[in-house]
């Protein structure tokens, strides 16, 4: 028995290491300002964007453990996987959200976020469908 659907595991893992990757960039300071968000140098922001950090890490906790777990043929996999995707989503949507208060429409971090907040759902209808 297929734990998760075909595509999910290399979507997760590429999501879940960039996280990662996201947090260690942004923590150790390695792109220059003008590069990030608007306004990245504003404190409020800056407080703002590592809010996110548990969220994120979360996420990525999640899907590694599932992808883990699917693997070994565990059927946990399936539950932390729809827990991973749904965090993903919510991450997208509350950046996304945030960058319309802001009428702040760059390109740059729309795409991520889209890609956050949309891949997940048609595997999260799946995995739900199957678990009826």
């Amino acid at each position: 028995m297929k734990l998760l659907p075909r595509g999910l595991p290399a979507l997760m893992l590429l999501t879940d290491v960039g996280f990662v990757a996201y947090w260690v960039v942004s923590g150790l300071k390695l792109l220059p300002p003008e590069w990030l968000y608007r306004d990245a140098t504003n404190p409020l922001l800056v407080d703002w964007n590592w809010s996110f950090l548990a969220l994120d890490l979360l996420v990525s906790a999640t899907g590694l453990r599932a992808l883990a777990l699917a693997r070994r043929g565990v059927p946990l996999a399936r539950d932390l996987a729809t827990i991973s995707l749904t965090l993903t989503s919510a991450s997208g949507l509350m950046a996304l959200s945030f960058w319309v208060l802001r009428r702040d429409f760059d390109v740059g971090w729309w795409l991520p976020n889209l890609f956050l907040l949309l891949f997940p759902v048609p595997y999260l209808a799946r995995l739900l469908r199957s678990a009826r």
